[in-house]
This record gives structure tokens, sequence and C-alpha cells, in this order.
């Protein structure tokens, strides 16, 4: 076998490795949905949208109360780790002081593989146990934690990318370095900022071991943020738990509303870093 038969061979069987390893990653996603669409497709119904869930025994009820729950504690955590997690981010790319620098990024990606139980642990001793109660607050601060490492990252890897030659542009002209970050740097990276906070979101919305600890579950619509508060990784948890075989349909039914909460959100996610979205300029 000559050296160019040794190549070939060698290209061949590493190229059809690689298709085969991808094509079972796909299929990993496909049986998952496939799995969900069988399963929880048959239970949804316009009750499990507007209905509340029935005590045990009876056949049928829905999940509004944590479909609605979830979109509060998602939006809440949303409206308290984006802002902290942008402005961390640009200060590590724009004001970046080398020793605290990179203590704040060690932290960060540290934040970032922390086990999310772990952080419901901390939510609860730091927040539940002072307020002597569970509450989707707890729940929103405690996803705010594991939501802010991510945008922290992301802002900063794509505003790294915005070419200098914009900034120094801008300094030439007499701008000051917050209004050349403001009106130049962030509207240049914008589209990848976006697309790193809709992933972070998307990543928490699925999170059900720190409500667990927080916002821990309620059968009834919630009275505020103050209360415990029904969501839907809680209700799969739950109802998947139980031994009846109406509450299994419909944590199957559950789990394909959060899947596919999901996938719209990383589809939007991709949209936006394909065709991009622009921020006017002052």
């Amino acid at each position: 076998m000559n050296l160019l038969t040794w190549r070939k061979t060698v290209n061949n069987v590493m190229l059809t490795l690689t298709g085969v390893f991808t094509v079972v990653t796909v299929s990993i996603l496909f049986v998952i949905l496939g799995c969900l669409i069988y399963n929880g497709g048959r239970s949804l119904d316009w009750n499990f949208f507007t209905k509340l869930p029935l005590p045990p025994g009876e056949i049928g009820g829905g999940m509004a109360n944590a479909i609605v729950g979830t979109i509060e504690i998602v939006a809440v955590a949303a409206l308290i780790g984006l802002p902290v997690g942008f402005l961390a981010g640009v200060y590590l790319s724009e004001y970046e002081d080398k020793a605290f620098a990179a203590t704040v990024r060690y932290v960060s990606d540290l934040l970032n593989g922390i086990p999310s139980i772990v952080v419901g642990l901390l939510a609860w001793a730091l927040l539940v146990k002072p307020m002597k109660g569970f509450s989707a607050l707890a729940g929103s601060i405690a996803l705010s934690v594991l939501l802010i490492p991510v945008v922290t990252r992301q802002t900063e890897q794509f505003l790294r990318e915005v070419p200098n030659s914009l900034r120094e542009g801008a300094l030439a002209l007499g701008a000051n370095k917050w209004k050349m970050i403001a009106t130049v740097v962030v509207p240049a990276g914008s589209k990848g900022v976006l697309t790193g906070m809709i992933l972070g979101v998307a990543r928490i919305s699925g999170e059900s071991a720190p409500l667990l600890f927080t916002a821990f579950n309620n059968q009834f619509w919630s009275d505020g943020m103050l209360q415990p508060t029904a969501s839907l990784p809680n209700m799969i948890y739950y109802r998947a738990l139980a031994p009846y075989d109406d509450w299994h349909r419909q944590a199957w039914a559950a789990g394909l509303v959060l899947i596919t909460l999901v996938l719209v959100a990383n589809i939007a996610a991709r949209l936006v870093l394909a065709k991009g979205v622009s921020v006017p300029r002052a």
C-alpha cells in the first residue's frame, strides 16, 4: 500500500466515523422529540392550557398555573440576570483590568459549571429560610445566578470580535469611551449578544432543581411573587413520580410544551445570529 492509498483509506475511515457519530447525535434529539410527541401529544388539549390541576384520582385538568408560573419566574430571572451579565461582559471586554478581570472570568466559568441543585440549595439557605416560606422570587433569583455567567461570557466573546478599528475610529472622532461602547461596540456586536441572551434564558427555563428548593409548587393560582408557585419543570417532576396514569400523560404533555419553548428560543437565536438584529445608533 503506497502513501497515497493509505491517506485515502484513513480519510474515508475518518469521514465515515464522523458521519456515523453525527447521525447518532442528531438521532438522540429526534428520539427525544418523538417520545414527547407520541406520549405528550395525546394529552394536549385546550383544558391543559386553561384549567388548574385536579386532585389525585380525578382525570383531566390542566397546568395553566404552571405555564403562567414558569413565564413569571423566568421573566423575573431574566430581568435580574440579563443586565448584570451584560454589564459584566462589557467590563471584561472593554474595561479589562488584568488582575481583577481574570478573577471575574474565573468566577464566571466556575459558576457556569456549578450543578443547578447546589444553586437551589444555596438559594434555600439564603432566601427561603430567612423569608420563612417558598416563593417565586426566590426561584427567580436562583435561576438568575445560573443565567449571569452564561450571558457574561457570551457578551464578552461577541464584543471582543468587534474590530478594534471601529473603536479607534470612534475615539478619533472625539467620542469618550462609554459613548464609543454604547454607540459603536455594542451595536456592532448586538446580534451575538442577543443570541447569547436568548440561549441563556432558554437554558434556565428548563431547570427544575433550583425551583424544588425555592418556588416549590402550588396546585392553585399563586397570589404573587412571594408565594409558592407552580412551574412546568416541577410539575413534570411531581407528575412523573405519581402512581396515576393520567398524571403521567400530563407530565409528557408538559415536557412537550417545555421542549417546544426551548426549541423556539434556539431557533430564534439562530435566526438572530444568521440575519442580524440592528440596534439604532445614537
